[in-house]
């Protein structure tokens, strides 16, 4: 199984995304064939900063678990209004 094949399964989901030139906690927004789209959110204020196109080939890790993911899904969780 290719990395893309199964980072399809992890789209909209929050997570950290290491690549070549640094690493993020964000949201997989699509995972295309040769790209992913992940929207970087701001720890600090739980705000998205920016997005950013990444070649797939340059992916060297995905944390789709842990502490500081729950406590992302948490804070943005209890931003949601009803």
């Amino acid at each position: 199984m290719r990395l893309l094949d199964k980072l399809k399964s992890f789209e909209n989901r929050y997570v950290f995304l290491k690549w070549a030139s640094g690493g993020e906690y964000g949201k997989i927004k699509y995972v295309g064939e040769d790209y992913v789209e992940f929207d970087i959110i701001d720890v600090e204020t739980m705000s998205y900063r920016e997005t950013m196109l990444i070649y797939a080939p340059l992916i060297y890790e995905v944390a789709i678990g842990g502490p500081d993911i729950s406590r992302i899904v948490a804070e943005i969780s209890s931003q949601l209004t009803l």
